[in-house]
């Protein structure tokens, strides 16, 4: 039996879980591994266990009883390989039986977003989709799979609008807003998809956004060669359109506001930390256009 305070490292974590260290990343960020806050030594707690210790922010454990749950499942550890499976376009339109054109032309539009991505040495993105996901979709809309695409759709893909970079970026915020209960923290996750200025309008104070800084989140680890896969990799991080802007400007106005109610002892001016805040809903304004038979309103767009 094990001992349900007993937590392990990430990396002992995925060995015990037969994972690759990738896997293991992407099941944890899926929620498919429970996860709870590391110490600053490592250890289970949260804090270094001196008084106004804090958490290192990103470290995580993963309790024994949460790996025992996952190797007790029926079929481990395939049946959680395959839960995380991702593909490329190009497999996904295998799965899917049409062409890598109108996947291309799908997944531009939201209708299902993607998971992770990685960037060449060209500087071109490329996007993974869960497999699950993409499957699901194609039983779901059948009607998208074949014949001609709805207006509304077409006239979006005509303007140039690509949802791909802004579904994965609702989609990785949401997953690190629901792993914190800190509002500090949960703003400092609406504040790294902001471009600089845009957060030093909504965060006028200096020792705020030195907090934002120190508390921001690691949105993708991904390997950048060259300046322009730099660039590239730096451009899905950042949101660029304006209602998306706008959204992220709104939602950490409420979460800055909320942060310094309920804790503005992280505001101490000689410390270079600034502050953030957490909205009570994790993003979802960003989670797909509506693309069905039925023509819909287009989403907005400067």
């Amino acid at each position: 039996m094990c001992d349900a305070r007993q937590t392990f490292a990430t990396g002992r974590a995925a060995r015990e879980l037969e994972l690759r260290s990738g896997e293991f990343e992407l099941a944890v960020q899926l929620g498919e591994v429970r996860t709870t806050p590391a110490g600053t030594d490592g250890r289970p707690g949260g804090t270094d266990g001196r008084p106004g210790g804090t958490e290192v922010p990103g470290r995580r454990r993963v309790p024994a009883e949460e790996i025992a749950r996952l190797q007790a499942e029926p079929g481990f550890p395939d049946a959680l390989r395959e839960r995380i499976r991702t593909v490329s376009t190009t497999e996904a339109a295998a799965l899917m039986g049409i062409g890598p054109g109108r996947v291309l032309r799908l997944t531009r539009a939201g209708c299902f977003g993607p998971v992770r991505f990685y960037v060449n040495r060209y500087g071109a993105v490329v996007w993974l989709y869960l497999a699950a996901e993409v499957t699901d979709f194609a039983d779901r809309e059948p009607g998208l799979m074949r014949g001609n695409t709805p207006t509304a759709m077409r006239m979006m893909l005509d303007s140039g609008q690509d949802w791909r970079a802004r579904q994965w970026r609702s989609r990785r915020g949401a997953q690190l807003m629901g792993q914190t209960e800190d509002p500090w923290e949960a703003a400092a996750v609406l504040a790294a998809v902001l471009p600089p200025e845009e957060v030093a309008s909504v965060a006028g104070n200096p020792v705020e956004r030195s907090l934002l800084r120190r508390l921001r989140p690691t949105l993708a680890t991904v390997i950048t060669a060259t300046p322009a896969a730099r660039e590239s990799f730096e451009r899905v991080l950042t949101a660029d359109e304006f209602d998306e802007v706008m959204w992220y400007r709104v939602n950490l106005a409420r979460a800055l506001g909320r942060a310094r109610r309920e804790e503005p002892g992280r505001l101490r001016p000689p410390a270079s930390a600034t502050t953030a805040g957490r909205p009570g809903q994790p993003p979802s304004f960003l989670n797909r256009p509506s693309w069905t038979t039925e023509t819909s309103s287009l989403p907005s767009r400067s």
